[in-house]
């Protein structure tokens, strides 16, 4: 039985939509650069002779990342609203190219049928009886201000933090794990890496033998995606667990979907629905990882709070007990009040 199911009444729809620039607090550094600003559309569903029920939906591609074409991305979206009863049947099939509009879609329509509330997935998480741990996400940037990052995870008393890795020298990245270790133990911290591909697939298992001793739980795509071969090969000696992250995006259909996972075997799958087409095609993926015994969790991709409320949701379906990385709502200068919160280092549901 599918979690993530449409049973949208066969009424008239309308919709129309709007765009908002959100801007970070603090350049949120990567391998592939350093953000400023990020946009989102979002989508507003109703139906036509009930107005005051509205799902509310939120598109939001990260380019450089997201394989949605850039061009004419906001057309796209304003001819859909234009279309809109043309669409709830089969947009998932219409819009494998735009996997960030196939999730805005499903969060407004799932939002309309739930009655419009922010509540897509009730639960015990919903019910505000359960909790979500996730991850302390630290920026690449400076030694100092990593630093700094980590000291105000650790004073939050987040028991996982991921680091991003790759902007720095390997040597002075090293020097700063090391430091976290002198202070606190595996079991005191645990230490995620994100390399965002930014390892030479010859040089990979050289740096992850490296990094195995600081005792790192798992490092996200260490090569660049699409190197399936190379990307095997470090999956079988690393000494280090390897998540596949970029890796997922543009996989697209049950078969592509399992020959990924089947041939590279990782250790976990990571989970941005904004970058691989919302909640149905997450389950895709967590059915096929289910099968080949592959854990996994959910990680936001800059969305604002709208999606992050959807995402945290659909994520405590799954009665995960690992850390998600669900914490990047806090990043904006302004943001939308929603029904999740971000309290230390847990997600709640505030009625």
């Amino acid at each position: 039985m599918p979690l993530f199911k449409l049973n949208i009444p066969p009424r008239k729809l309308v919709a129309s939509y709007k765009k908002k620039t959100f801007t970070f607090k603090q350049p949120a550094g990567t391998s592939r650069g350093v953000l400023h600003q990020k946009e989102s559309y979002f989508i507003s569903i109703s139906y036509l002779n009930y107005p005051g029920i509205i799902g509310i939906g939120e598109c939001s591609p990260l380019w450089g990342l997201s394989i949605d074409p850039q061009e004419d991305y906001e057309g796209l979206i304003r001819d859909i609203c234009a279309d809109i009863n043309n669409y709830p049947a089969w947009f998932h099939d219409r819009l494998t190219e735009y996997p960030s509009i196939q999730f805005g879609l499903e969060m407004a329509l799932k939002d309309l049928e739930m009655g419009g509330k922010g509540i897509l997935f009730p639960s015990s998480f919903t019910n505000c009886e359960a909790k979500i741990p996730i991850n302390g996400l630290i920026w690449m940037g400076s030694l100092e201000f990593m630093s700094a990052q980590i000291e105000d995870k650790i004073k939050k008393e987040f028991k996982c933090i991921k680091l991003k890795i790759g902007s720095n020298e390997f040597e002075q990245e090293l020097s700063l794990l090391g430091n976290i270790r002198k202070k606190f133990s595996k079991e005191d911290l645990e230490l995620r890496l994100d390399a965002n591909g930014a390892f030479n697939a010859t040089e990979a298992l050289s740096k992850l033998e490296a990094l195995a001793q600081f005792d790192i739980h798992s490092i996200e795509q260490p090569i660049k995606a699409g190197q399936w071969e190379e990307m095997k090969s470090i999956c079988e000696q690393s000494p280090i667990k390897i998540a596949l992250d970029e890796e997922l995006i543009g996989i697209v259909g049950w078969q592509k979907k399992q020959q990924l996972a089947q041939f590279i075997r990782p250790d976990y799958l990571i989970l941005k629905p904004s970058l691989v087409g919302g909640f149905k095609s997450c389950e895709g993926w967590i059915n096929i990882a289910n099968a080949l015994g592959i854990k996994y969790w959910f990680t936001s991709a800059l969305e604002s709070n709208i999606a992050l409320n959807a995402i945290a949701q659909f994520t405590y379906l799954f009665n995960l007990d690992l850390p998600q990385g669900l914490g990047t709502g806090e990043l904006f200068e302004e943001n939308f009040g929603t029904h999740t919160r971000l309290e230390g280092s847990n997600f709640f549901f505030r009625a």
